[in-house]
C-alpha cells in the first residue's frame, strides 16, 4: 500500500443504478430496462452545481480514478488526471465515471442475461450510438439528483460523449473537453474498424456472437483486433524508441515465430485483451464511432449542427495523434467559431501518439488545470450569488459555507 499514490482519491466502490423506463435507441430499437455502473469521486456541493461527467472511450470504463481495496494496482485509468489536487481537483468537483450501455464491464450489455430468453443478449444486443449513451447517462444524472453538469469530459470517443452532451441536453451542461477526437471519423478510421470487426466475425469461435452459449471466447479475432487497433494508437516516433529493431534472439530465426521485439508487446496486448473484453462489445463500440456525425442532419454543415450549444469548449489534439491528428480537432474549432461559441484550444506537442490523452504530460495537465479553475470559479461566483439573494440566519450560515468553499 505504501507506493499508493498520496493525492489518489482512494479506495473506489462501484455502484449500480437500475432503470426501468424504457429508452429509445437510434436504431429504432428499444430497451425495455438496464443497469449502469459508475462510480463517483469528491463530494456533491451543496446547489448541485459541480458534477464532472466523465466520459469513456473504446475499451475504457466506470473505474476511472482511484483503486480497489481487494487490488490497489488496479488504478482507475485517468488516474493520473483526477484526484486531489489534480488537474480535475475532486477536493472542488464531484466526478462521475460511466460504464456505458453495451459495455463488457457490469452494465446492461450483449453479455448481460436478457430476461425473456434467460440467456445472453449476444449478437440480439442492439446497436447503440453516442446519442444514446447521452441519453442514459442524463437519467443517471437525474438519479444522482444533478440537473446541470459544470462539465463533460473525454478523449477519443469520450470526447464524442462530451460533445453530443452539448447537442441532446444543451440547458444542461456548463463546459465540454473534447480531447483527441473528431466531429466524425475519417474514411481510414472506418476502414481501421472494419478489419478489426471482421478480425472477430470470422473467427470461428464467435459463433454468430452467440459464442457465450458455446462457452468459448472469439479470442483470436479479439486479439489481432486489439493488436491492429494498438498500432494505430501510438505514433511511429514512440514505437521506434521502445522497440527499435531489437530481436528476442541474437540469430535470425527465418521463421514465423515471435522474433522482433514489438512483435512480441503486441502479442502480449493481445492476449491480454482477449481475456478481459467482449467480442460484440467491441463490434458495438467501434460501430458507435463510424456512426457518429453531429453535422449529418445539418447537411454536413458542422457550424450549424452546433447552434443549440450553449457549453464553454475546451478542445485539444496531440501532434504526433495519426488516428485523430489535429486537424480533426481544427474541423471541430472551426465549427465551433463558425457558430460563436465560446472555444480554447491546444494543441499539445507529445511523441505519444493517440494514446497522449491518457498520459501524464504536464503542458496538457496544466492546461486542463487551468480551463477547470475557471470553472471552479463560476460555480464559486454563482454560489456567492445564491447566497446574495437569502437573509437573516440562512444567509448567515450560507456564508460560512461559501467562505469554506473558497478557501479550497
Amino acid at each position: 500500500m505504501g507506493d499508493i499514490d498520496p493525492r489518489s482519491v482512494g479506495a473506489a466502490t462501484p455502484q449500480r443504478a437500475g432503470f426501468s423506463e424504457p429508452l429509445a435507441l437510434k436504431a429504432g430499437k428499444t430497451l425495455a430496462a438496464y443497469e449502469l455502473v459508475y462510480e463517483t469521486y469528491g463530494t456533491l456541493n451543496a446547489d448541485r452545481s459541480n458534477a464532472v461527467l466523465v466520459c469513456h472511450a473504446l475499451s475504457g470504463n466506470h473505474h476511472v480514478a482511484g483503486y480497489y481495496a481487494d487490488d490497489p494496482k488496479k488504478a482507475g485509468w485517468w488516474d493520473n488526471m483526477i484526484g486531489p489536487g489534480k488537474p480535475i481537483d475532486t477536493d472542488r468537483f464531484f466526478v462521475i465515471g460511466v460504464n456505458n450501455l453495451g459495455g463488457c464491464h457490469g452494465s446492461t450489455g450483449p453479455s448481460t442475461i436478457d430476461p425473456a430468453t434467460g440467456q445472453p443478449f449476444g449478437a440480439s444486443f442492439p446497436l447503440m450510438t453516442v446519442e444514446d449513451w447521452v441519453a442514459s447517462q442524463a437519467r443517471l444524472m437525474d438519479r444522482l439528483g444533478i440537473r446541470k453538469l459544470a462539465a463533460a469530459i473525454g478523449g477519443s470517443l469520450g470526447g464524442m460523449q462530451a460533445m453530443q452532451w452539448t447537442l441532446s441536453f444543451p440547458d444542461r451542461i456548463r463546459h465540454a473537453f473534447v480531447i483527441a477526437a473528431a466531429a466524425r471519423l475519417s474514411t481510414q478510421n472506418i476502414a481501421f474498424n472494419d478489419v478489426a470487426r471482421q478480425a472477430i466475425l470470422t473467427d470461428p469461435d464467435f459463433h454468430g456472437g452467440h459464442f457465450y452459449a458455446h462457452k468459448a471466447i472469439p479470442a483470436r479475432g479479439l486479439k489481432l483486433a486489439r493488436m491492429l487497433g494498438h498500432i494505430t494508437y501510438l505514433s511511429e516516433d514512440l514505437l521506434m524508441e521502445k522497440f527499435g529493431r531489437e530481436r528476442k534472439r541474437l540469430e535470425a530465426a527465418l521463421d514465423y515465430d515471435v522474433e522482433f521485439e514489438v512483435e512480441s508487446y503486441l502479442r502480449y496486448q493481445g492476449d491480454k485483451f482477449a481475456q478481459v473484453f467482449d467480442a460484440n462489445t467491441y463490434l458495438l463500440m467501434t460501430k458507435a464511432l463510424d456512426y457518429f456525425d453531429p453535422a449529418k442532419e445539418a447537411g454536413g454543415d458542422l457550424a450549424k449542427a452546433l447552434a443549440p450549444a450553449s457549453a464553454g469548449f475546451f478542445v485539444a489534439s496531440f501532434t504526433s495523434d495519426w488516428r485523430f491528428p489535429p486537424i480533426r480537432s481544427r474541423e471541430i474549432l472551426k465549427g465551433l467559431v463558425g457558430a460563436s461559441k465560446s472555444v480554447t484550444y491546444a494543441e499539445i506537442d507529445a511523441p505519444h501518439g493517440h494514446d497522449a490523452f491518457l498520459l501524464d504530460n504536464r503542458s496538457y495537465h496544466e492546461l486542463v488545470a487551468a480551463y477547470v479553475d475557471n470553472i471552479a470559479s463560476e460555480i464559486g461566483a454563482g454560489a456567492r450569488r445564491t447566497l446574495l439573494s437569502r437573509g437573516g440566519a440562512e444567509l448567515e450560515e450560507m456564508r460560512g459555507f461559501a467562505g469554506q468553499r473558497e478557501g479550497t
